[in-house]
């Protein structure tokens, strides 16, 4: 069970184990724990009766736990339960500001110290409040959290006991987010900039001199993705390598799978190859799919000593690595990604060898028939099934009819059909990149134009022809 804030970034929870429950603890507008966001009681009473039922509970904030976050309310909760807990430090808001924005909130020059500053005090608190004459004099940078609705109370008050107006200050917005802002201005225009432009939180202020040694090109923002929306449309299980790629360019990727993968509707088609291996000169796999389900299946009965006499085929590098993982070399991967030069490679030692294609439950028949016609003796069995996601995620739905999505990747025939089924007209409100021509051309047969195509038909390929498009476009 994972509670988590409504802050947290949604790549966090996909690290979460397959299965577990994911309960977000409310949010500002509603949607979530009932339209509100629950009271600290009744958080502190949710993790120890989750506790008490036999759970293992994660509560996921957004930050570090000890740095205004209830840290001490939910322990001291957890406590009086006999509830046994432990505490994983994070990455509190200021410090992330400081890389993430490029703001050196501590440096020799002359802020030798950092202050973290709640913009909002608790009307129930016994001691007293902030000392604004003393936050006024501090020899260094004050961070502000939670302090949008409060800013013009809070900044007016440092002026008031002596922080000049003019000095330097950051309005840090989504720290860390591909959406991540950064208003340079002064403390006292502070409440104008968020008035002004709207913001709402999660917002820092940054207050003091540190702000003029803010870098003159951030490195987060000058990324080449920053502030590019991609919907990434593989499989669930295949998301991530695409996902990163181009996460790590800055841009904002959302995940939607056009396909779901799972195993064949009857195994004994499958095992009954894998018992006969013996008798082949070729395994060829056209997938890291098929080489996970085919080696998972031989495993539950046989061992890699099995293939001591096959040579093995992948369609491309990916694949190839795959097999790797096993500690297997592919005997033969052709230079271009597709089918067609998988078979070209292959039919100059076809004839009369015998050749077993480890495959989807749909694809082209390309290999199969070319092979045939070179005079192999061909089989082919179905290692995984494909199948078509019919519904999409409301929140992805919604982003591709409103135009919020820059672009969709399209990674091949079946996924460009399924978009076409799943989302109809709305794709023409965003580019598409294909990974191919092959997967051009299914697109174009279902009226979609691909605004790039990748030159290399992998993954780091089709993130190239993205980025280059957008470089271009800037």
């Amino acid at each position: 069970m994972v509670l988590y804030d409504y802050l947290v970034n949604p790549q966090i929870l996909a690290h979460a184990r397959k299965g577990a429950q994911l309960v977000c603890l409310g949010r500002h507008g509603g949607q979530t724990a009932g339209d509100r966001i629950l009271t600290q009681d009744e958080i502190n009473r949710r993790m120890v009766d989750l506790a008490r039922a036999g759970r293992t509970v994660v509560r996921l904030k957004g930050g570090d736990p000890m740095v205004f976050a209830h840290a001490a309310e939910e322990t001291a909760a957890l406590s009086a339960a006999d509830v046994p807990y432990e505490i994983v430090p994070g990455v509190t808001a200021a410090l992330a500001a400081s890389s993430y924005a490029g703001i050196p909130i501590t440096h020799g020059g002359g802020a030798s110290a950092v202050a973290f500053v709640t913009g909002q005090e608790r009307p129930d608190k016994q001691s007293p409040g902030l000392d604004f004459r003393a936050l006024a004099g501090f020899p260094g940078t004050l961070v502000y959290y939670m302090g949008v609705t409060t800013a013009a109370e809070w900044t007016s008050a440092l002026v008031a006991a002596g922080k000049p107006a003019d000095t330097p200050a950051a309005i840090v917005r989504r720290c860390s987010w591909p959406d991540q802002q950064v208003i340079s201005c002064t403390l006292a225009t502070v409440p104008d900039e968020l008035q002004r432009r709207a913001l709402r939180p999660p917002v820092v202020v940054v207050v003091g001199d540190a702000v003029e040694r803010r870098s003159a090109v951030a490195w987060f923002s000058a990324r080449p993705l920053f502030g590019v929306r991609v919907l990434v449309t593989r499989a669930a299980e295949q998301a991530d390598e695409l996902s990163g790629q181009l996460a790590e360019l800055g841009a904002d990727v959302l995940v939607q799978p056009a396909i779901e993968i799972s195993p064949p509707d009857d195994w004994e088609p499958l095992d009954r190859a894998i018992a006969q291996l013996a008798g082949y000169d070729w395994l060829v796999f056209s997938s890291v799919n098929g080489v996970r389900y085919f080696f998972d299946r031989l495993e539950q009965r046989h061992d890699l000593r099995a293939l001591a006499k096959v040579k093995l085929a992948a369609i491309g590098r990916a694949t190839a690595a795959a097999l790797e993982q096993l500690h297997l070399r592919a005997d033969l991967v052709p230079d271009e990604f597709r089918a067609e030069a998988l078979a070209e490679a292959l039919v100059p030692q076809a004839a009369g060898r015998r050749f077993l294609l480890i495959r989807a439950s749909r694809g082209r028949e390309v290999l199969f028939d070319q092979l045939q016609q070179a005079g192999a003796v061909v089989d082919q069995v179905v290692a995984y099934q494909s199948t078509d996601v019919v519904e999409p995620a409301a929140h992805v739905a919604e982003a591709l009819r409103a135009g919020r999505i820059d672009w969709v990747t399209v990674t091949s025939s079946a996924i460009a059909r399924s978009l076409a089924s799943l989302f109809r007209g709305e794709l023409s409100k965003s580019k598409l990149a294909s990974i191919s021509p092959v997967t051009s051309a299914t697109l174009a047969e279902l009226g979609l134009q691909p605004a790039v195509e990748a030159r290399e038909y992998t993954m780091a390929g089709l993130v190239e022809a993205i980025t280059a498009a957008v470089r271009g476009a800037r």
